[in-house]
């Protein structure tokens, strides 16, 4: 996502010492708030790095829906903080990247976006309930955090109708797909797989994703 300010002048304007990271509220950009900070090693240095879920302040997306209660339909960004050293310095920006979490769900209530750092690897999930989920995984490369993998099912309470993995380093796409007719009965998925390749150039960015909600990656190619 292109702001007014690029990711190269915010890295020499944003930095911090590690003994401050906890007092400091990594000085958000102007109309922003922190919406939720999680923490883990990104780059394989074994010191913590930060991601931070922001959200914006405009109070004209204060909102009554539909149901006569007042949300707050700002939508929500992330900033990266790399960790080297004794300084902490801004890597990956993306300001509105995120819907609310007071999105109208319509017959459906929203997914719900959760983010973790595991093995080295930022993770991107919105859980659906009963209805599964989808999983963005990135990796640190080349300054930003490029899109090497996605994953998502599609349920039916606790079965299982449809799983999704795509590998965008092998140019790889899985669909398992549930044959069986008869599963809430039997309560047995059986899978079959379909392995094929996927055509893609270049890898996503994270701070070039200008909605994830509207990213078409579990198309078919």
């Amino acid at each position: 996502m292109k702001t007014s300010q690029t990711v190269a002048e915010s890295i020499k304007q944003k930095s911090f010492s590690k003994d401050s990271i906890n007092k400091t509220d990594f000085n958000l950009p102007k109309g922003y708030t922190l919406f939720e900070k999680i923490q883990g090693d990104l780059n394989g240095d074994d010191l913590d790095d930060y991601v931070l879920i922001i959200k914006g302040t405009d109070k004209k997306k204060i909102v009554v829906n539909r149901f006569d209660k007042k949300v707050d339909r700002n939508r929500r960004g992330v900033l990266v903080y790399l960790t080297n050293k004794d300084k902490t310095i801004l890597s990956t920006e993306n300001l509105n990247c995120f819907s609310s979490e007071n999105e109208d769900g319509g017959v459906y209530f929203p997914p719900e976006l959760s983010i973790d750092i595991k093995n080295g690897k930022l993770y991107v999930h919105y859980g659906h309930g009963r209805y599964g989920y989808w999983k963005y995984t990135f990796r640190y490369q080349s300054s930003d955090f490029a899109l090497i993998g996605y994953d998502s099912s599609e349920n039916y309470g606790p079965i299982i109708n449809r799983e999704t993995s795509i590998n965008f380093l092998t140019k790889k796409k899985l669909i398992r797909e549930n044959v069986n007719q008869n599963t809430e009965e039997s309560g047995d998925e059986i899978f079959e797989d379909n392995w094929t390749d996927i055509d893609i150039k270049d890898l996503y960015r994270l701070s070039e994703i200008k909605d994830f909600d509207e990213l078409e990656i579990n198309r078919e190619n």
